[in-house]
């Protein structure tokens, strides 16, 4: 019988060489020769799941959200039934950072595809459609908490959703090492305090 080629796994474990030349390396390093050297394959093998850089790196942006989906899904899990509102939204945005080895090749991986959707436009599309549909998830848990009495009924949900997000502005503090993961994080919980505080 012929050998069966798992294809998605394939296009995954290129994807995760994808992740470890933008981190090791930087996005300027990142052409899908290096990725196919990285992933242990030739560049015809590599051109075989994907055609162009671009497509490469759409795919690899996909899977990373997945897999930042996955690890929120399994966050949530360990809240219980019933979380609270707030330990919803500080798991949300604590995964939104580079806490940890996953989330900062996530992270990473969102710098570099913002690089990109500067100057392609299919992948600007798909970039701003990400983002569209993550803002729409924090505004939704906002909107909730606000009808369930957890936030101030006087508060704007698009207002406050905005201001949560920008919270993940710490990226850059903390890749850089100006500030560290903690301090991040207690910044996170002092404005959820003050956000849920009038409840």
């Amino acid at each position: 019988m012929p050998k069966q080629v798992d294809h998605r796994g394939r296009r995954e474990a290129i994807a995760r060489a994808l992740w470890r030349v933008v981190e090791q390396r930087g996005v300027a390093q990142l052409t899908m020769r290096v990725v196919a050297q990285e992933a242990g394959m030739s560049l015809g093998q590599l051109q075989h799941y994907f055609a162009s850089r671009t497509a490469m790196l759409s795919f690899a942006m996909d899977f990373a959200s997945e897999q930042t989906s996955v690890r929120t899904h399994q966050g949530l899990e360990k809240l219980g039934d019933h979380p609270h509102p707030r330990d919803v939204l500080r798991l949300t945005l604590a995964e939104m950072l580079p806490l940890h080895a996953d989330a900062r090749a996530t992270s990473r991986m969102s710098a570099a595809y913002a690089l990109e959707a500067l100057h392609d436009e299919a992948v600007h599309e798909q970039a701003r459609r990400g983002l569209v549909q993550g803002r729409a998830l924090v505004e939704q848990l906002v909107r909730q908490a606000i009808a369930d009495g957890h936030i101030d009924s006087g508060r704007d949900p698009a207002t406050e959703t905005n201001l949560l997000l920008a919270l993940t502005g710490f990226t850059s503090l903390i890749e850089l090492d100006v500030i560290k993961p903690r301090d991040a994080l207690a910044a996170i919980d002092v404005h959820l305090d003050r956000l849920f505080r009038s409840t």
